[in-house]
């Protein structure tokens, strides 16, 4: 089946988060929603008429995972990833951010640290100190225009008290594929230390042209059992509305301690509709995902492209990896606050503002590139009409 990617729908009206909350988000209404992670293109085909099929058997009763649904996650990750997995290392959350919570309340204690890389997705931040944990903070270096881990740093900044490393693997938002040898250094240290690695991969099946994702716990056995691994089809598939993920836990310890905090807050029994969306999308949604990547790829390289001839002012991070991509506007020379509103008022797009991913992501904006075609047109337009009117009033 031939995907129409660059059909525009409207998504108006529907409590979609990104179209519907923009005034509550953003206080301003008439701007391009650019922002949060979620895809203006449908699900793949069989996962809509896997849906209706089951809204149409009329019982929405409680729900188990089958040994089906457990064998489309194991499928898919050999198939795309070549990570052999055990149905048993498997286990469940609503979502990867509600895992992450459940994992640093199972394996740490109030007043323990965890390790990030900001500029990093900002709920990590928020998630450990929601729990009373202690954020850590090993920022990435940019270096060339490409961001690298920095060991030195890391290693520096651990002592006993550091229980945890939360991994964004591809990281969001600057868009790096980690490599092996990259991983391999992060996990030796960690291994060393005794810190448990919190692998969010939820990206995990966009890359671009050159670029392999590893799953960290792939690597080797040890990583593996030192580790958990966080998946979902809710950004491969545009299904993040069903709050189904994955959590991988090879370490059968580990896994159990995991599913007794899962089960203290009685929220593991699977969504009926997730569940269906899940299966249907690992079974019969690489066609699309395939075409899908294609368009993604040909409206990376108009951006690119867009900003080096028309936007020279914006230097572009080109990402590896996700469909986010990271702009530096500092040659801009505005403050925090006149970014924002400069993107907002004069641009009229709405993106994610980097300060919300660290201090590290002061200056720069975080530019969601999966839509059709036409509207990331009508965005670069608006912020070079912006930054032209800007040049001329100067």
């Amino acid at each position: 089946m031939k995907y129409n990617f660059d059909q525009e729908i409207c998504r108006l009206g529907t409590d979609c988060e990104k179209w519907d909350n923009i005034k509550n988000q953003f206080g301003v209404k008439d701007v391009i929603p650019m922002w949060v992670a979620d895809m203006d293109f449908q699900s793949p085909q069989p996962v809509i008429e896997a849906l209706k099929l089951r809204v149409e058997h009329g019982f929405y009763g409680y729900a188990v995972r089958s040994g089906s649904y457990m064998e489309s996650i194991v499928d898919w990750l050999k198939r795309r990833h070549q990570w052999s997995v055990k149905k048993e290392w498997i286990t469940h959350s609503p979502g990867v951010i509600p895992a992450l919570s459940l994992a640093i309340q199972s394996f740490t204690k109030p007043g323990d640290k965890i390790i990030i890389q900001p500029p990093v997705y900002h709920h990590f931040a928020r998630v450990i100190q929601a729990t009373g944990r202690e954020i850590v903070s090993n920022p990435l270096v940019l270096e060339n225009g490409r961001y690298i881990m920095d060991f030195e740093d890391l290693e520096a900044k651990i002592d006993a008290t550091v229980k945890m490393l939360i991994l964004c693997s591809p990281h969001n938002p600057i868009g790096r594929v980690w490599s092996k040898e990259e991983l391999t250094r992060l996990g030796q240290l960690c291994i060393k230390h005794n810190i448990l690695i919190v692998a969010d991969e939820i990206h995990f099946d966009f890359v671009y042209k050159t670029h392999t994702h590893i799953p960290f716990a792939s690597i080797s056995e040890e990583f593996a059992n030192h580790s958990l691994t966080c998946i979902a089809p809710s950004k491969t598939f545009n299904l993040m509305g069903v709050q189904t993920s994955s959590i991988i836990i090879p370490n059968q310890q580990l896994r159990d301690r995991y599913d007794q905090e899962l089960h203290t807050l009685s929220i593991g029994s699977p969504n009926i509709f997730g569940a269906v969306a899940l299966e249907a999308a690992y079974r019969y949604g690489e066609e699309w995902l395939d075409q899908l990547l294609e368009y993604l790829q040909e409206n990376l390289e108009y951006t690119l492209s867009y900003f080096r001839n028309n936007i020279p002012e914006i230097n572009v991070i080109q990402p590896e990896g996700t469909y986010l991509v990271w702009l530096d506007c500092r040659e801009l020379c505005f403050s925090v606050k006149e970014l924002d509103e400069f993107m907002l008022q004069r641009a009229r797009v709405a993106m994610n503002e980097g300060h919300i991913f660290g201090r590290e992501g002061e200056g720069f904006m975080r530019l969601n590139i999966a839509c059709p075609r036409s509207m990331l047109k009508d965005a670069l337009g608006r912020i070079e009409n912006a930054i032209a009117s800007l040049c001329k009033a100067h």
